[in-house]
């Protein structure tokens, strides 16, 4: 069995750049944030399908591979 390395939620799992998610500023910072800018991105089946299967559901995707894999 393979071990991968712990997901960090601040960081992209397609690129590794800043994600610059809200929900986690706010969990690391504690201090509220604005709603999220994915909440009104549109992320296609094959740009979430392309996420690692280790990392689905624990890391954002970047704005910028949104918009690449768009």
């Amino acid at each position: 069995m393979q071990e991968t390395e712990p997901i960090d939620p601040t960081r992209c799992p397609l690129c590794g750049q800043s994600n610059q998610c809200a929900g986690q500023v706010e969990r690391v910072t504690g201090i509220k944030q604005p709603p999220c800018w994915c909440n009104q991105a549109q992320f296609s089946a094959d740009l979430l399908a392309s996420i690692p299967a280790h990392a689905r559901r624990k890391a954002c995707i970047c704005a910028a591979c949104v918009q690449a894999g768009n």
